[in-house]
């Protein structure tokens, strides 16, 4: 399946409301059918001018942290809070989700090896580890039609991928609120990616997974508040009823990755209570999210992104709350990502194989229903360890009534400290990342770490953050040398001749020296994946 500028074409009008402005890709033809096309233009038109509300709301909670005022960072809605209710039960093949894998819906081989990994769930996901090319996000949706219908394969010279008769249940994770689908106009202007995503994938597949006896089981990333959650809600009952489906066939987890949505978790668990199937600690995103939120002021400095670990500072709290309110309120609680990727070094896979089983054993404790890995070889080792811990299915009956989470707790600075090898690390990362998402690769292994757009958020803002606040190894001279040093070191890489690495420093440059927190890196360097017809 590919795509190349060779092969555009000339703008394919649905009607005269919705233009497809990206490249032709290799059976797109089964994906970008009118009627398609139509469904996602209407889901745009009925709900676009809500979403473009939200972000700029988001833009007055931003102004309104940068002043100090602090009183949007609280505990929600009281008679919400004080109220008896539970979100709906979790459907047959989603009550057990001991072992979670995520990868990039794009690539057909992941697809199959990911359904394949013996996890009880896959995350088909057009987000953090899928850069949006025009081929990727087309791609994926082809895959995820082929892998519904069981008829995707997949063959190299050497070997033939294909399913097994057993096989993980499905989700896909559309891509945030704050991204444009740029080859899509609607009315003249670039789309929702979230609302194509979700839209081509609903269009096509929801019978298709109904008669399967499932449903469409969705991943919703970066939410700051329940009145998204509300959005997304509406979306789902708009969209069932133009089906003609059973309200609730939609179930969604919410991943609790936004400073601002830590505060309104029973919020959006209510918002969504019809669809819902519970909450994730996306703690990647989490970190980079306080990094931004709390950016302008210094006392919120984060030492090395090495020594951020879940059991202190702001992290501890934020999952301890996140269980207690799903299952006070009947809803799974999903735990965080291993990032941890193999490497051809034994040692080092027997050291990834303990932290992950470590991690395993301190989400159990913690009353987590499952994790993600995103790697099948560290599926054994999270089933081993929740086969142990977690005889049942799920651990609903672990109420964490002990738990007491104030405001002061989720803002509370890790203790640490910032280091010349931490201001390298997320240099080189930060470049190293920037550079594979401009060829179109969104995850990448890098010092046995499999680093995607969240992991990467953390070391960019965390540079921006130190330099902004005068940590001396940080200054801007200091930074323009590591960035020299760094960009010369790279220079040895078999990835240097034909790659973008000197695009991505002045990327890289302009998000860390910019006087203002540059929001989203994927926003920053969008235009640069953008082909149009």
């Amino acid at each position: 399946m590919i795509c190349s500028s060779r092969s555009i074409e000339k703008e394919r009008f649905v009607n005269t409301d919705v233009r497809v402005r990206g490249p032709k890709v290799e059976g797109d033809e089964k994906i970008l059918t009118p009627e398609a096309l139509r469904f996602v233009g209407e889901l745009n038109k009925e709900f676009g001018d809500i979403r473009r509300k939200n972000l700029e709301w988001r833009d007055v909670f931003q102004r309104r942290l940068d002043t100090g005022d602090f009183r949007s960072l609280s505990f929600g809605n009281t008679v919400i809070r004080t109220s008896e209710w539970k979100v709906v039960p979790a459907p047959k093949d989603l009550e057990d989700r001991r072992v979670e894998i995520t990868g990039p819906a794009s690539s057909r081989k992941m697809v199959i090896n990911a359904l394949n990994s013996g996890a009880n769930c896959y995350m088909a996901d057009s987000e953090d580890s899928d850069a949006p090319t025009w081929a990727n996000i087309v791609n994926g949706q082809i895959n995820l039609f082929d892998a519904v219908r069981r008829q995707i394969d997949f063959e190299t010279g050497r070997k033939k991928y294909a399913l097994k008769e057993k096989t993980a249940v499905q989700f896909f994770r559309p891509r945030g609120w704050h991204l444009p689908e740029k080859h899509v106009l609607v009315d003249g202007k670039p789309m929702s990616a979230s609302l194509f995503d979700f839209g081509m994938y609903f269009f096509h597949n929801a019978q298709a997974l109904v008669d399967k006896g499932t449903g469409v089981y969705l991943y919703l990333p970066k939410m700051e508040s329940s009145v998204e959650a509300m959005l997304w809600d509406a979306i789902f009952r708009w969209s069932e009823d133009q089906f003609g489906l059973p309200r609730g066939i939609i179930r969604a987890t919410v991943l609790i990755e936004t400073l601002p949505a830590a505060f309104q978790m029973e919020e959006i668990l209510y918002a969504l209570r019809e669809h819902s199937a519970g909450l994730n600690c996306g703690r990647w995103d989490y970190i980079f999210s306080y990094i931004k939120k709390l950016s302008a002021h210094p006392r919120f400095v984060l030492p090395d992104r090495s020594t951020l670990k879940m059991d202190g500072g702001f992290l501890a709290p934020y999952a301890d709350l996140l269980v207690e309110t799903c299952h006070k309120r009947g809803a799974l609680a999903m735990g965080g990502m291993a990032a941890q990727s193999p490497s051809k070094d034994e040692k080092v896979n027997i050291a990834n194989s303990l932290k992950v089983k470590a991690d395993s054993a301190r989400e159990i404790g913690l009353g987590f229903d499952g994790k993600w890995v995103s790697h099948p070889a560290y599926v054994p080792d999270v089933k081993e360890i929740f086969d142990l811990g977690m005889p049942g299915p799920n651990q609903l009956d672990v109420l964490r009534e002990d738990v007491h989470v104030t405001a002061e707790d989720l803002l509370r600075v890790p203790k640490g400290a910032i280091s010349g090898d931490g201001v390298y690390s997320n240099v080189s990362i930060g470049i190293q990342y920037l550079e594979a998402w401009l060829r179109g690769v969104g995850c990448v292994t890098l010092n046995n770490l499999m680093e995607d757009a969240a992991t990467a958020e953390i070391s960019r803002a965390q540079i921006w953050q130190w330099r902004k606040h005068n940590v001396e190894m940080c200054s801007a001279k200091a930074l323009d040398e590591v960035i020299k040093e760094v960009m010369q070191d790279l220079r040895g890489l078999p990835a240097w001749a034909g790659g973008k690495f000197n695009l991505a420093e002045k990327i890289f440059r302009e998000m860390v020296f910019s006087e203002k927190f540059p929001e989203f890196l994927t926003l920053a360097a969008y235009d640069h994946l953008v082909v149009s017809a």
